[in-house]
This record gives C-alpha cells, structure tokens and sequence, in this order.
C-alpha cells in the first residue's frame, strides 16, 4: 500500500509538472540564462597563450564541427585565425567575449575559412560599440574579401544603426578593413608577434601558415597545406604544433560510395583533395622534426564521430611522433601560461 502511494505521489507531482510545464519552463530558461549571458568565458585562464578551437571541420558535412576557425588570447589581446561557417557563433554560445576581437588574420581565402566572417564583424560591432572597422589581415585577395563583405553588410549595417542608434551600433564599427601581407611579422604588440610563412596548398597560392609567440611560449598553425619543410622549419623549438590533417584511407571509402552512387564529379573531387592536404602520419613525422611538445590535429577530414574511429584516423602517427597526440574538438581549448612548459587542456 505504501508503495502504491508513493507511486502515485510521484505520478501526481510528474503531472503537476506537466501542467504547469509553461510557468516552469520560463523559471528555468530564465535562471539558466541570467547566469550565462555576459559571461567571459576566458576569465580562469591566466596570462599566457590560451587557444580556443571554434571550428575543427572541413567543408565536408560534419554535424559536431564548425569550419575553420581558431580564437588566440594573448594577455589583453584576442584574434580569429580564419572565419569558416559557425565557428564565431559557437565562440559567443559558450562565452568568448567577441566583443573585444582585435582582428581576424586569414591562412588562405577557400571559402570554408572565410565565409563566416559575417558573425564574427557583427558581434564585435554590437559587443564593443566599436566605430572603427575590424582589421582582416592576410595574403593577397584579402582586401578583396573585405570589400566584398562591406558592399554585401552595408545596407544591413545602416538599418541596425538606424534600429538601435549611434551610442549602440556607431557608423564605421560595421566594416572590415582588409590588409593584404605578404610572408612576415603581421602582428607585433603588446608582446605578441606573429609571423605569417607561406606553405603548400598548390594550387591556392599563396597560402600562409603561422608561428605565434607570447612571454616565451610558441605555437605554430599550419593552415592548409600538403607536405612542405617550411611547417618543421618553421614550428622548430615550439610548444605546440597545429596541423591539420587528412586520412587517405577513410576518404577513399567515401570515393568508392559515391562513385557506386553514381555521382563520379563529387568522387572526383574527394580525390583531388589528396594532393593538398596531410594525413595524421605526415603532420606527426613533421612534430618530430620540430621536436615540438604536442601535436593537435585540426580541419579534420572525413568526420570523426566518436573516440571509437580516432584509431583509424590517425594511422601509426604516434609512431611517428613520441609527443602527445590530440584529434582538436570543438571547444577544445589549450592554456600555455607565460613563463613555463606547462600545456593545460581544456574544454568549453
């Protein structure tokens, strides 16, 4: 008898729940969100370098990765290196502070690396009331970009000043101002300095990796790019070393369905990709000649939908490479703080 009126307790209170679902929704929505909007994501990390991945995917369709995009902060600065679709989206979902975007530098100009701009300039104007335009800095063409998105965003840009007015959305803060540099220093304040160094992404030329270096730590970020001696040239002595990375063996399964799918020119082009990207095995053979402490592997083709398939995605790279390994999540965040070797993990 107990049993049976506990049981219907329960069931009752279950169903007053259910009823009152409407009432009990908006408390909790409202306490969740109260508690997360304006939060800064970034406030436990220390000084140093911290490295948040905001996009891990390719253009293939991957439903956990954004496209390319990584967010660096080095002391009071914060950039994007690259702009692929969601990744500044995801950036601001879990609290990064957007509004405080210094600039965006770019590796190369495929679409999946710039073609989420768009939210990153918006959430820096709105978060910010900036009234001077965001620096997009990169190879040649890139100024190109920027005038593009600038012609495409200035109607938009005039309504939401004309919505929310001056002292929110001031004219000027929702623009790019492109930068296009050549090999080089392309970032050096406050202690930050960054230097840009073409790789091998024939045919898309130029194509720039970079070496970041903060309060003596040092990471290296590939960018796209085949083998080239320029990645261990130039990743020599760092901390860490961002590559991305490509299994010939797991896209190969993915020619073979679409060729028996009857679909021969989108097989053709996962062919073709073979020539321009890494595997695992290459990028780790490069971390050992560089003798870099990690190596995190990002823009990761084909997807990787669980632990279960990292095996297979990374081949015998750890063979190759005596380091730590990591297949790079988004959300996935790396912490360097100034002043020793220490390499945290994180996630957001």
């Amino acid at each position: 008898m107990r049993r049976l009126l506990l049981l219907f307790l329960i069931l009752a209170a279950v169903g007053g729940l259910w009823w009152q679902r409407a009432p009990v929704g908006e408390f909790v929505f409202s306490q969740i969100a109260e508690r997360r909007a304006g939060r800064n994501a970034l406030a436990a990390y220390g000084d140093g370098l911290t490295l948040i991945f905001c996009g891990t995917g390719s253009p293939l369709p991957d439903p956990q990765r954004a496209e390319s995009c990584l967010a660096l902060k080095a002391g009071d600065t914060l950039l994007l290196i690259d702009g692929g679709d969601g990744g500044a989206r995801k950036l601001a979902g879990w609290g990064v502070p957007i509004g405080g975007l210094d600039a965006i530098l770019l590796t190369h100009l495929h679409s999946d690396h710039i073609e989420g701009l768009a939210p990153a300039l918006l959430m820096r104007w709105t978060g910010s009331a900036a009234r001077t335009p965001l620096p997009l800095i990169g190879p040649p063409g890139t100024s190109d970009v920027a005038a593009g998105y600038n012609l495409m965003l200035k109607a938009d840009a005039g309504y939401r000043t004309a919505h929310h007015g001056e002292a929110i959305v001031p004219t000027g803060g929702g623009q790019f101002a492109g930068q296009d540099l050549g090999p080089g220093v392309v970032w050096n304040r406050d202690g930050l300095v960054i230097t840009a160094f073409a790789v091998d992404h024939t045919p898309i030329a130029p194509a720039y990796g970079y070496r970041i270096a903060y309060k003596g730590r040092t990471v290296v970020v590939s960018g796209d790019t085949g083998v080239t001696p320029a990645i261990p040239q130039a990743a020599k002595g760092a901390d860490v070393l961002i590559h991305e990375a490509l299994q010939p063996r797991l896209v190969a399964a993915i020619t073979r369905g679409l060729a028996n799918a009857g679909q021969p020119r989108t097989a053709q082009i996962t062919r073709d990709i073979l020539n321009y990207h890494a595997s695992p095995e290459q990028a780790a053979t490069a971390a050992a000649q560089a003798g870099v402490q990690m190596l995190m592997l990002t823009h990761i083709v084909p997807q990787v939908p669980n632990r279960f398939f990292e095996a297979a995605f990374l081949g015998d790279a750890a063979q190759r490479f005596s380091g730590s390994i990591r297949i790079a999540r988004d959300g996935s965040v790396l912490h360097l703080p100034a002043g020793n070797r220490e390499i945290a993990e994180d996630r957001l």
